[in-house]
């Protein structure tokens, strides 16, 4: 951790520029990132890069270590719904990160991934080998991998024209009354914790669509098949949230003090079924992926009378 405190004379500074002017070894895109990551705070609060320093602040830095430019292979074992020599189709559990990122140097899905398929290396990347999409740590299910450069972009494009289908099991707190509904909001970063996403005014975030239907209800919570339109960070997890019906499990846009009646390992959101035109064969590919353990037991603690 590196600590700095702002002279008055630097008052009006923006906050980027004062701390390349005195981390040298650091470039002014490595210390954006780290501000947009949450790893700088200013008296103990979040800005934006943009940020006008007063004079006297206190300013906490942290740096990660820089991470290795090559992505070693790990073998894993994971649970593929879908090869050939173009694709692959993997179902993540809960607990494991996609690619590497601060904090989570090693045991990522993208590891795997290239253990398993070394014609991955280097194809989207040499840290995301093959992945065009992601899910969040805490979120299990579907996610197609390209084995090829071609694959890669024609996957690529397709997620961008929205022809890739995506439906979501998720479990939410509170009892939802519409039997189905459209949450078309744009989605940006907080305006002050930086690491979390939100609904932002027009202009100010892109656009993001999640359609959501009731599947079954519950006293105190209930089951939504969720359905993504578009793929922004965190999307239904912020869209849910914004409706008042944060996702059980998750601390980070869920209401304050609001636990899961049981101990569940991870988010109840499940990516369940993903299709998608196979890049080389030109044929529909549909994977579906059974709801894990840990959300069957909580939809049958739900169920109970």
């Amino acid at each position: 951790m590196t600590v700095l405190t702002v002279e008055p004379a630097s008052a009006g500074a923006r906050l980027d520029r004062w701390l390349s002017a005195r981390l040298t070894a650091l470039s002014r895109a490595r210390l954006q990132s780290l501000i947009r990551g949450g790893l700088v705070r200013v008296d103990g609060s979040v800005f934006k890069a943009a940020h006008r320093l007063r004079g006297g602040e206190r300013i906490e830095i942290e740096i990660p270590p820089p991470m290795e430019e090559e992505l070693a292979p790990e073998p894993t074992a994971l649970s593929v719904l879908h090869e050939d020599e173009h694709v692959l189709v993997v179902d993540k559990p809960a607990g494991m990160v996609v690619h590497p990122g601060a904090g989570r140097a090693r045991g990522t899905l993208a590891a795997a991934i290239l253990a398993h398929a070394p014609t991955t290396a280097g194809v989207g990347g040499p840290r995301r080998p093959g992945i065009v999409h992601r899910l969040d740590k805490d979120t299990s299910g579907l996610l197609v991998v390209a084995k090829t450069a071609q694959a890669y972009d024609a996957l690529v494009a397709q997620l961008a024209a929205r022809t890739v289908t995506r439906r979501y099991l998720a479990v939410v707190h509170g009892r939802v009354r519409a039997n189905e509904g459209i949450v078309d909001a744009p989605i940006g970063r907080h305006p002050t914790d930086r690491v979390k996403m939100a609904v932002r005014p027009v202009g100010r975030g892109k656009r993001a669509i999640t359609r959501f239907r009731v599947l079954e209800r519950f006293a105190h919570f209930t089951l939504l098949d969720v359905r993504l339109e578009t793929g922004r960070t965190h999307q239904i997890r912020v869209h849910l949230a914004s409706l008042g019906h944060p996702v059980v499990g998750d601390q980070v846009y869920g209401k304050p003090h609001s636990r899961p009646p049981i101990a569940l390992d991870g988010y109840a959101l499940h990516a369940a079924e993903l299709a998608f035109v196979h890049p080389a064969f030109r044929k529909v590919i549909e994977c579906s992926a059974p709801v894990p353990a840990r959300i069957e037991r909580l939809l049958s603690h739900l169920r109970k009378p």
